[in-house]
């Protein structure tokens, strides 16, 4: 069974990157440009240039899960660097779901293709 501990990291890789890549290409992403452990138990997530498609990569104590969301319409909100040579920031929850659910965090609002399910 999927489910996240209270105190789960969540960490987003800044730079685009090929969405064509599996496990093992983001497991080495993750060591080489974001600096981190998978194994450590935080989610390590991912988009492609468009930002239309996410990839989150999370090791749950027995095996690396590989999660998929892609977007019918409209494009995620994803953050900017605020240094140079930054290549990852680190999410709380909240910020986490408001991007997956498709919340423009520049001023906290849903962007013009969201729609609540029903």
């Amino acid at each position: 069974m999927l489910s996240f501990p209270g105190s789960l990291k969540i960490f987003i890789a800044l730079e685009p990157c090929d969405m064509r890549a599996g496990i093992n290409t983001l497991h080495a992403l993750v060591a080489d440009k974001l600096k981190e452990a998978v194994k450590s138990g935080a989610l390590f997530v991912f988009t492609n240039k468009r930002r239309r498609l996410l990839k989150i990569l999370y090791f749950d104590g027995t095996g690396c899960w590989l999660m998929t969301k892609r977007l019918e319409q409209g494009t995620f909100f994803w953050p900017r660097a605020a240094e140079e040579g930054q290549t990852r920031l680190e999410l709380v929850p909240e910020a986490f779901a408001m991007l997956t659910d498709g919340i423009d965090m520049h001023g906290a609002k849903p962007r013009g293709w969201y729609e609540r399910g029903k």
